[in-house]
């Protein structure tokens, strides 16, 4: 779910929204009325919101086209128990937030939709998500327990919750087979380390250009290079987000495995990688290995291409500490503070969290779910080794993220683009990173 894009709209819009709207208290049960029995006020009820529920149909956001028909395929099962109607819009990623805040602005944003860690807090201080609190300790469908507490911590502040999990992603390495058999090599396996991956993409690189060992983009961080520097000991943003790791010498030294790959044109030009995703590179057969989050299996087992040439693998180990990371993050759903539909917009959100819409999201392989023991079946959606991404999540470590995350990631990839185009060495780069961080997690601090 990678994710650099440009924001519209400054904080001072959003705190100017967030002024006029409250969340209304999530209302806990009604008292029965005199001489009526229990049995008859529930009946009375459920025939009341069926009425009420056909009549109302929630506005949904999401940003991945591929996730889209296996999300109406539950959200249909979701009207059909409730009578509660959904509709569904695609914004892609590179726009998503920057609609969003035009919503917010205008005062309408989305009834229901996806947040990210990457905006989370910036969305949660400035008042524009349903507080969703009342509702969650209230449900004997959401349980906390039952999702990793690493992702309710993105969606959650100052003792308030405001969104539910709705998956888990982690990474792993997807190779050409074709490439590695015309080369003479074999696969990648489990035992791999980053050094027998730049091995490898220094035999399947072509001389003419045509074809390059490996693909990296100078953006991509979450499923690239935060997972070497972990590997290595490293780390991008200690825990109480008050200090960058990138100037940390283990930091620095995982990063340099980027820069020989740079240096020795293992990987396709910055200018190329701008014009081009990953994915498309790789299923074009101008790569034979990338990265991939978990979230792109439903991009893969749609192409022909990777149906017929691709597989994927745990990713590789560090040769110095042994280990081997995987970020991992999950989307949430969240609803709006200002939805007039509070109520059916928290049995959508209820819905889609819960145990049964959560393994049938795995099952049908729209995503790895967030809910605990749910995504075996993922794992047997597409004629890949998925195990390899459930096999990734005995090491993981929670997607860094702060209140001004994608100001410090987009300077970040700025500088990473200029080790890439010459500008800078790999270690100046890495301290300037850290510079810039550092001081805008000062300014997130008040110093």
């Amino acid at each position: 779910m990678l994710r650099k894009y440009a924001l519209a709209l400054g904080l001072s819009l959003l705190g100017l929204m967030a002024c006029g709207q409250k969340a209304e208290n999530s209302g806990g049960n009604s008292s029965e009325s005199a001489g009526t029995t229990a049995r008859e006020s529930a009946k009375k009820t459920a025939k009341a919101e069926g009425e009420n529920n056909s009549d109302v149909t929630l506005s949904v956001s999401i940003w991945d086209t591929n996730q889209e028909p296996g999300l109406e395929e539950i959200m249909a099962d979701f009207t059909k128990e409730t009578g509660i109607k959904t509709k569904i819009t695609v914004v892609r990623w590179a726009d998503y937030w920057t609609a969003m805040e035009a919503a917010a602005q205008g005062g309408s944003l989305p009834d229901v939709f996806w947040i990210h860690s990457n905006e989370s807090e910036r969305y949660m201080s400035n008042g524009m998500l349903l507080d969703l609190t009342d509702y969650i300790k209230n449900s004997e469908v959401i349980k906390k327990e039952n999702y990793p507490t690493d992702i309710w911590s993105l969606y959650g502040y100052e003792g308030k919750d405001y969104a539910v999990p709705k998956d888990i992603d982690t990474i792993a390495l997807w190779y050409n087979k074709k490439m590695f058999d015309e080369a003479g090599l074999a696969y990648p396996t489990a035992d791999w380390t980053w050094d027998d991956l730049t091995e490898a993409a220094r035999k399947l690189k072509k001389p003419d250009g045509s074809q390059y060992g490996f693909c990296l983009k100078p953006n991509n961080d979450q499923a690239g290079y935060y997972n070497m520097i972990l590997d290595r000991g490293g780390y991008i943003l200690n825990d109480d987000k008050t200090k960058s790791g990138y100037d940390d010498p283990k930091s620095i030294e995982a990063m340099q495995i980027l820069e020989t790959w740079i240096k020795e044109d293992l990987i396709p030009s910055a200018e190329t990688m701008s014009e081009n995703s990953e994915d498309v590179l790789f299923q074009s057969g101008k790569v034979a290995m990338i990265t991939q989050g978990s979230w792109m299996i439903a991009a893969h087992k749609k192409n022909d291409f990777s149906l017929a040439n691709a597989d994927c693998v745990e990713l590789p180990k560090d040769k110095v500490t042994g280990r081997r990371v995987s970020i991992y993050n999950g989307l949430g759903w969240a609803a709006a503070a200002n939805t007039k539909h509070k109520e059916e917009a928290w049995k959508l959100i209820e819905y889609m969290g819960s145990e049964k819409a959560q393994r049938k999201q795995a099952e049908l392989g729209i995503t790895m779910s967030a809910y605990k023991g749910t995504s075996e079946a993922w794992a047997k959606s597409a004629p890949f080794n998925l195990q390899a991404y459930l096999n990734m999540m005995e090491d993981m470590e929670i997607l860094p993220f702060s209140r001004s995350t994608v100001s410090w990631e987009d300077a970040n990839a700025e500088l990473v683009t200029k080790v890439y185009i010459g500008e800078l060495t790999m270690e100046e780069a890495c301290k300037k990173m850290a510079a810039q961080m550092n001081e805008k997690l000062a300014e997130e601090h008040g110093k």
